[in-house]
């Protein structure tokens, strides 16, 4: 018997290295934008989800210190005991009111929503439908909620169907979970034939919009308006870390679906409220989301002009209709060492490989606050 219980983690870690697998941190400094400094190096920032800038905007930092004078430092509990505060309250209404839907409620984290709104709405005597694409917050909370869970192939509604046709009468509810955007990939579900299809069945429908919120549709509500299915019956879940320039998840749906997650989602129920710094964030983000649409104005801008002038490069694009554009690779190292040259040009986009992808890529996020000269700099570098 082995004298040392621990001894097996530097194998697997060379395991992880010699893949290609293995990851480290780095650590920026200063303010997020879409310039960077990172390790002395000071970067053009095409690898965060701060699509519309709003990281850094002063406004947003105002607003967090002004939460943090009037309610300090933390939340200091759950929200059903000592930490619901009237900025919670306020920031949902404005979600459910952004989101066209009867209630919201704000989770610590988009993580924690999914995994509480899914094991809350299902058990073991239920079955889960979700795309193979899907996020890990997706596919963790379908395992922890104990259902009977099957993947259908990205993007397939045909498959789904088939899926449904011949297990739905198999078991008490059904849910499929989706992805709007793609985190890794760029494009988005069919959100129209997924709701007509959890119609049909009696399914309920669970849609993340974490890539989606303060991006698509014209107010940027997300997937739901751009593809007209405001009000139609499903369960939205976002988050307010990536567009909105915060840190939090949100739930938006019926008012009976919320009062039902805050009697059941154990991931609300059972940690601390979101802090109230960035509970004030959020809400200056969605408030100016919302009354600059210029923003997205401009982030379509850049990401049209970016993909024109991609469309002879060598490596494939993978297909995509948002800011999130992706340069497919054959292996491993042949994206670390497309991200390696364009560090070297002063542009940071990060290397995705397995197994958090099936395929190797280069990932490009487009933000609104990307200038020309910083496109023509990515574009100069991935051609030279």
């Amino acid at each position: 018997m082995s004298s040392n219980p621990y001894a097996w983690l530097e194998t697997s870690l060379d395991t992880i290295r010699k893949a290609n697998w293995y990851r480290s941190v780095n650590p920026i400094e200063g303010k997020a934008g879409a310039i960077v400094e990172t390790k002395g190096d000071r970067l053009v920032n095409f690898a965060s989800n701060n699509y519309l800038g709003l990281a850094g905007d002063n406004r947003l930092i105002q607003a967090a210190q002004t939460a943090t004078e009037a309610y300090g430092t933390g939340s200091t509990g759950s929200r059903l005991l000592t930490g619901h505060l009237p900025l919670h309250r306020e920031l949902e209404q404005m979600i459910a009111a952004l989101k066209s839907t009867e209630d919201a409620l704000v989770f610590s984290s988009g993580y924690l929503a999914n995994l509480g709104a899914i094991t809350a709405l299902v058990g073991q005597r239920d079955l889960i439908l979700g795309d193979e694409y899907n996020h890990s917050s997706l596919k963790q909370g379908a395992k922890l909620s104990q259902a009977q869970t099957i993947e259908y192939t990205h993007n397939c509604v045909e498959e789904l169907e088939d899926h449904l046709r011949g297990e739905r009468h198999k078991y008490r509810r059904c849910l499929i979970s989706t992805d709007a955007i793609f985190s890794m990939d760029g494009d988005i579900c069919q959100l129209p034939q997924l709701i007509a299809l959890a119609e049909a069945y009696d399914a309920m429908l669970l849609l993340d919009e974490a890539h989606a919120t303060g991006v698509m549709g014209k107010n940027g509500a997300g997937c739901v308006e751009y593809f007209n299915c405001t009000k139609k019956p499903l369960i939205q879940v976002g988050t307010l870390s990536k567009a909105l320039g915060s840190l939090g998840g949100y739930v938006a749906g019926s008012r009976m679906l919320i009062d039902f997650l805050r009697n059941r989602a154990s991931t609300w129920i059972y940690t601390t409220g979101l802090s109230p710094a960035d509970t004030g964030a959020a809400l200056a983000g969605v408030k100016i989301s919302q009354s600059e649409p210029e923003r997205r104005t401009a982030l379509w801008q850049n990401v049209a002009y970016l993909r024109s002038k991609l469309q002879e490069y060598p490596l494939k694009l993978l297909p995509s209709q948002s800011p999130i554009i992706c340069l497919s690779c054959s292996k491993p190292q042949q994206a670390l060492d497309l991200a390696a040259k364009l560090r070297q040009g002063g542009i940071l986009a990060p290397a995705i490989r397995p197994p958090t992808v099936p395929s190797s890529r280069v990932r490009l996020s487009v933000m609104a606050t990307h200038t020309r000269e910083h496109l023509e700099r990515l574009l100069k570098y991935l051609y030279h």
